[in-house]
């Protein structure tokens, strides 16, 4: 089925003589439109959250249409067609003055979810209107990952690590550099969306199109405020924004998505990520954030919650539960057999199974990049190199 998911799409559709018959019609504010929609064929029709004058939603459920009325009193809508952005979640954020964070939309639909119980809504419908969000952010989620590349999808690499790993740490710098290089090379970086490891990420994506030069200043603008507990935290970030914007020319290279969670709401989004799948559940996020990184994960120094991603990532490789078997590679070698002992045990169960040739323990960067290159060739057809 067709989906549109804007006004714009939608009077394309029109204007091209298509018929709206079994097309799903996402979030849009249908007012001025009974007119078209009586004289329209909705045989199949679906119209997910949108906005109908009375005239138009009694002509719909004449023909038969399916309708999921909108959610009324959320700061969000469980409908949406897009992936957030850092622009539309920090709305209203004035550098200067921090403390403007709480007027923002992501700190609006933060302070509701957990009025409204948290991860435990006793009230149905809230618990409805959060899984139809969800649904609707992965849905627009594997549209963005499904655009092509050189004639592929996206090549997805995700890098793990710790939110509390600090701006001004040679591991911060180390993963920055490292995700700077594989956007050059044509990889789509992914991350859990928040700070420490995962801001890395998402920063050397940004400066993908820029000199080292350029990314070591922005680097000691960002160490000044090296937590994100700290007041200036996000202020820094948006000064490093607005000292070396994102480029139109750049974006080829540049576009990364982080992956956040309501969940941990405390923690700001990433405002380095060009894309963000900011969900409610966060099991939900974990297991799809594994999931689409077909490429390969590299696990940077990280604690509890790193570890638990290293379990479950290697439980799809283990059972290939998503089809591929994909590297994990480990940066940080006294890191992972000694201060998280974590790789002799995963050595060992991967003895036997295919995946035990894509696991990788090293402290170089270019080690880890001629791995994920030679990974993702095995990947292209002899007939598309």
């Amino acid at each position: 089925m067709v989906e549109i998911e804007s006004l714009t799409a939608f009077e394309q559709h029109l204007s091209s003589g298509r018929s709206l018959a079994n097309v799903i019609l996402q979030g849009l504010d249908l007012t001025g439109q009974t007119r078209t929609l009586r004289s329209a064929d909705l045989t199949g029709t679906v119209f997910l959250g949108c906005v109908l004058e009375k005239e138009a939603l009694q002509a719909v459920l004449a023909q038969g249409a399916l309708v999921f009325p909108p959610f009324s009193g959320l700061p969000y809508s469980s409908y949406r067609g897009s992936l957030y952005t850092p622009e539309e979640l920090y709305a209203g954020f004035d550098p200067a003055h921090p403390e403007s964070y709480a007027d923002t939309p992501d700190a609006r639909i933060y302070a509701h979810w957990h009025s409204r119980g948290g991860a435990h809504p006793p009230v149905l419908l809230d618990t409805l209107a959060q899984r139809l969000h969800d649904h609707a952010i992965t849905d627009a989620m594997e549209e963005v990952l499904a655009l092509q590349s050189q004639g592929r999808p996206r090549k997805v690499v995700a890098i793990m690590g710790g939110h509390s790993m600090l701006r001004g740490q040679p591991d911060y710098r180390s993963v920055a550099e490292l995700a700077r290089e594989l956007a050059r090379l044509g990889f789509f970086l992914v991350s859990g969306g928040g700070p420490g490891a995962m801001e890395a990420t998402h920063v050397g994506a940004w400066f993908a199109g820029r000199s080292e030069a350029e990314l070591s200043a922005a680097l000691e603008v960002l160490a000044r405020a090296p937590s994100y507990k700290d007041r200036e935290w996000l202020s820094r970030a948006f000064e490093v924004r607005a000292t070396w914007p994102l480029r139109d020319a750049d974006r080829v290279v540049s576009e990364s998505l982080g992956i956040p969670t309501w969940h941990y709401g405390h923690e700001p989004p990433n405002p380095f990520a060009t894309h963000l799948a900011k969900y409610f559940a966060n099991s939900v996020r974990e297991d799809g954030l594994l999931t689409i990184a077909k490429g390969g994960v590299i696990y940077s120094p990280g604690s509890a919650g790193t570890v638990q991603e290293i379990f479950q990532d290697a439980c799809q490789n283990h059972y290939k539960t998503v089809g591929v078997v994909s590297p994990m590679i480990f940066l940080g070698q006294e890191f992972w057999t000694r201060t998280r002992p974590v790789f002799p045990l995963l050595e060992q169960l991967a003895r036997g199974h295919e995946y035990a040739r894509y696991l990788l323990l090293t402290d170089s960067r270019e080690h880890i990049v001629r791995a994920l290159v030679d990974y993702d060739r095995e990947q292209v057809p002899p007939a598309s190199r």
